[in-house]
């Protein structure tokens, strides 16, 4: 009786400490970056560019664009260059509720820079990633775990 106990009061325990994966701020995850590898002297235009994919989260699903309305943004930052902006997410209100959840892709063309070292080289770049939902709420902060290397003949 006196385990049963025991074992019932640490599992209602680990329960309650449980983490809600949907908060008001939303929540970002790295999942990867496809391909890795960028040539300096191609265009975006002609050459396949490194896609970003993050997984978002958010318990009231205020992301994403109301046209003439309010945007939610994606801020990128490149952390050999320093270089910094942001996109726009489409609109998604559509799909979008309580309890949202979504993969995102995202072009990195123009997150894409060189070091100012001598040519040829092969830059290694990671960035920075963060949300900004329709209240203004930031989300986590992450940073890639996989590199893009970065050609410059």
């Amino acid at each position: 009786m006196r385990y049963t106990l025991l074992l019932s009061l640490i599992f209602l325990l680990f329960a309650g400490c449980k983490k809600d994966k949907f908060t008001t701020a939303p929540q970002i995850t790295y999942k990867s970056i496809n391909p890795n590898a960028a040539v300096s002297n191609v265009s975006c235009n002609f050459q396949v560019i490194p896609t970003l994919t993050i997984h978002i989260t958010d318990a009231e699903g205020d992301l994403g664009l109301i046209v003439g309305k309010d945007t939610s943004l994606i801020y990128i930052r490149n952390l050999l260059t320093n270089k910094f902006d942001s996109v726009r997410l489409p609109d998604i209100q559509a799909s979008v509720g309580k309890n949202f959840k979504a993969d995102i892709d995202i072009n990195l063309c123009n997150f894409l820079g060189a070091s100012t070292r001598p040519r040829p080289k092969t830059d290694t770049l990671y960035f920075e990633i963060y949300v900004k939902d329709f209240a203004k709420n930031k989300s986590n902060v992450i940073r890639t775990t996989d590199p893009v290397f970065y050609i410059t003949p």
